[in-house]
């Protein structure tokens, strides 16, 4: 390498430097965003292969789900905590879109996923949207969009109502919360689909429940469920 690409490699280390998300370590030229340790680190469900997994169980008697899963289990200060934080707080959209890939990939490697016609964000309040300046849950989404090739419609269902934040509530308060939060924009949008909901973290399934109760309420829809994490309070 010769002296001038070594200073331009050094400048771009200086000011933009090329460390792991997860634990800050210097990554190396094959790596991205994550480093190898943290990528192996990351908790994986399995649940996408699998029928009646936890998620699914969720939502038994509650309403007609053909599929769900999450990604991820999450954990108080582990990586996929620190990576949803910097997604959601910090600005880190490259985080979402890269989490957005590897949950991608795990629907590709099922056969229970395989017939989604469209990828519906769940909505942000639109004060929070403002605040925030994007909707995480559009971001995950666009990340599986480029891996799946399946369209992201974001303008089919809106948050109508601010809710308090669910983190400290239990499940019959959470469902309080949010029970009559959507409003469907555009049903002929999903009517006679297969949309596939998009969430960060499901704990008790209350908001995602309030909001896929609101697009099943199109003509022939379809529903089924993907969040990165599932929390379990």
């Amino acid at each position: 390498m010769s002296t001038i690409n070594l200073i331009k490699n050094g400048l771009t280390q200086l000011f933009f430097p090329h460390t792991c998300y997860g634990c800050g370590s210097d990554l190396l030229s094959e790596e991205s965003l994550l480093c190898l340790r943290c990528l192996n680190d990351l908790p994986e469900t399995n649940f996408a292969k699998h029928a009646n997994n936890p998620i699914e169980k969720i939502f038994w008697g509650r309403m007609p789900v053909t599929a769900a899963m999450t990604g991820f289990y999450f954990s108080k200060h582990a990586i996929i905590q620190t990576l949803i934080h910097q997604l959601k707080y910090k600005g880190k959209k490259e985080v979402g879109l890269f989490l957005g890939n590897r949950l991608a990939m795990q629907l590709k490697d099922s056969n229970r996923f395989n017939q989604i016609d469209a990828l519906i964000p769940l909505p942000l309040f639109p004060d929070k949207l403002k605040k925030r300046g994007y909707n995480q849950a559009v971001v995950i989404a666009d990340g599986m969009s480029e891996v799946l090739g399946i369209p992201v419609l974001n303008n089919v269902i809106t948050r109508k109502i601010f809710t308090e934040t669910q983190t400290h509530k239990g499940r019959t308060d959470r469902w309080q919360n949010v029970k009559e939060s959507f409003e469907l924009l555009n049903a002929d949008a999903i009517q006679n689909k297969h949309v596939l909901l998009i969430d960060d973290v499901i704990t008790t399934g209350a908001t995602t429940e309030a909001c896929g109760s609101v697009l099943l309420s199109a003509n022939n829809v379809r529903l089924s469920i993907a969040a990165l994490a599932f929390a379990t309070d």
